[in-house]
């Protein structure tokens, strides 16, 4: 994925025109640098984990528990397909997208692919499918959001300029997007995020792919919390793949991420210490991959999921533990075809 080092901006106002100049930072810095050191060979994406083998963002509920575990595939001959699809049902467990733990079974579209300068991935989730979950949460058959979904398109800056981009071990510039957007039945379990920035791929000489991101936050919709429609924090993004070998028949591996969040105003907006301006997630999962079959066992750690952040809580009906910090867990079985 992508990594940007830069001054730190206060951004009200003025956050979409510092966006647009982020991006010309990175076109010219494409154009200068290529012009300095020559041609270089193009480098193939190193894989990317885009995070859920039902794996997401923060949410007072399950609602968001989803973001898959993939790798990102080399640009495709014109005569075979360059897309990754899997249809997957998913349990997950123990989830921390907010103050409580909870988990349930739904069920998963995923797509992933690389096709010249551009590197889509996303799914979308129906949840609660089997009508089976935890007290908190709700989905399709009983009146709860019925659809869960998230986009991470990027392109690469350099690849449409005509252009190599190399620096040491960082390969490509890309512009990166992650859109997150939950169906809720209200204000309050409705979420519309988006997060926007610039990205690279970081060659290891190794078996190991690495990515990172820098995003800038934008929030619409996020389930009535202090924050809504505004530019809110930054979210730093690493990601990695490592082959374990060949069994069986199947491809085993190794793919996690993780996501920290800073810079948030979420606790000074709604005055009191209930909320967090820090959350992080880091994501862990054993992949086999046999022809169409892929079973996946992922281990996920939250700290101020949903950027909860207080011992107790009280919504009105007494008193709880916040249990917004700890493990989840999730297995997944899916069909998958195309690029495989």
């Amino acid at each position: 994925m992508f990594i940007t080092i830069g001054a730190q901006v206060v951004f009200k106002n003025n956050c979409p025109r510092f966006a647009a100049s982020l991006v010309s930072i990175a076109l010219s810095a494409i154009w200068s640098i290529t012009a300095c050191a020559g041609d270089v060979d193009t480098v193939a994406p190193a894989p990317a984990l885009s995070g859920n083998a039902s794996i997401n963002q923060p949410a007072p509920t399950d609602a968001s528990a989803n973001k898959p575990l993939t790798t990102t595939v080399n640009p495709a001959a014109t005569d075979q397909p360059w897309l990754h699809q899997t249809l997957s049902l998913i349990n997950s467990s123990l989830t921390r997208f907010g103050p409580y733990r909870t988990g349930n079974a739904y069920l998963e579209y995923e797509y992933y692919g690389t096709n010249g300068p551009f590197n889509l991935y996303g799914y979308v989730d129906a949840l609660k499918i089997l009508g089976a979950g935890s007290q908190n949460t709700s989905g399709v058959w009983d009146h709860g959001a019925p659809i869960f979904s998230e986009q991470e398109p990027r392109v690469a800056l350099d690849t449409l300029a005509g252009k190599n981009f190399q620096l040491g071990p960082f390969k490509h510039i890309y512009l990166a997007a992650d859109w997150i957007y939950n169906q809720g039945g209200s204000r309050s379990s409705e979420q519309n995020t988006l997060y926007a920035g610039l990205g690279t791929d970081i060659d290891t000489h190794t078996p190991l792919a690495l990515s990172a991101n820098l995003y800038l936050n934008r929030e619409w919709q996020n389930y009535g919390q202090a924050n809504e429609f505004s530019w809110d924090g930054y979210r730093f993004q690493m990601n990695y793949f490592y082959p374990l070998g060949h069994y069986l028949g199947g491809d085993f591996s190794y793919a996690g991420f993780f996501n920290y969040d800073f810079g948030s105003k979420l606790r000074e907006e709604a005055g009191d210490n209930t909320y967090s301006d820090t959350e992080f997630d880091s994501t862990n999962a054993l992949i086999y991959s046999y022809k169409h079959l892929r079973l996946v066992a992922v281990a996920r750690y939250f700290h101020n999921g949903g950027q909860w952040n207080s011992s107790m809580l009280n919504f009105g009906n007494g008193f709880f533990q916040n249990r917004s910090t700890g493990w989840g867990y999730y297995l997944e079985a899916g069909y998958q075809w195309g690029k495989i």
